[in-house]
């Protein structure tokens, strides 16, 4: 109905923003990760859009790019996984940071989110895999976390990837942690000492 708001924050509140759109202030509920890319009341911004209806109320959640909005339907979908649990879940983990953590099964790390737990986050998983374009996944860049996030995923990087995981580190982190590494180099091992000193910090 309403496919995206373009006006001037009002307000800026725990888990929503107010929004100006020609004299009207709309509330719009919005993950933790995007209310902290707004620079301030005062700030032009568009918003992306996904209205719930109800019997006693009219909600907007609002998302910063189509991209978050697509991945917001897609866990509203899943059964015992809400507007408020999926809005816990992009809060807690950034799109991108989701996208791998569903693509190699971490539950663990989709489970960090407030209110949904072990099962919950198995069930997303199942899910909606096979809805995430996996090429799209991990080679176009996702996150503006890292500025090589276009490195490609070639066999080494693949491999070092695995090398991590046998380390005992998540598979998201992992695969985050390689295409961190910038595309100059295809030694496995070159590649494994440069994704250790970035992983530490996640």
């Amino acid at each position: 109905m309403i496919g995206y708001l373009k006006g001037e924050v009002a307000g800026i509140y725990d888990d929503r923003i107010i929004l100006e759109v020609g004299g009207i202030g709309y509330n719009i509920f919005m993950p933790a990760s995007s209310l902290e890319l707004i620079e301030g009341t005062g700030a032009v911004i568009k918003v992306f859009t996904y209205l719930l209806v109800r019997e006693d109320a009219l909600l907007l959640y609002g998302f910063l790019t189509k991209d978050d909005l697509e991945l917001y339907k897609m866990l509203i979908s899943v059964n015992g996984i809400g507007p408020k649990g999926a809005l816990a879940i992009l809060s807690v983990m950034s799109v991108d940071d989701l996208r791998f953590a569903i693509l190699s099964g971490d539950a663990k790390a989709i489970g960090k989110a407030p209110g949904i737990g072990p099962k919950t986050a198995q069930r997303l998983i199942l899910d909606i895999k096979d809805k995430i374009d996996i090429s799209s996944a991990l080679d176009s860049g996702l996150s503006s976390t890292h500025t090589q996030e276009n490195a490609p995923m070639t066999g080494a990087r693949d491999e070092a990837a695995q090398a991590l995981v046998a380390l005992g580190y998540s598979r998201s982190d992992a695969y985050r942690a390689v295409r961190s590494v910038d595309n100059e180099t295809d030694d496995v091992e070159d590649i494994l000492k440069r994704a250790l000193m970035t992983i530490s910090q996640f």
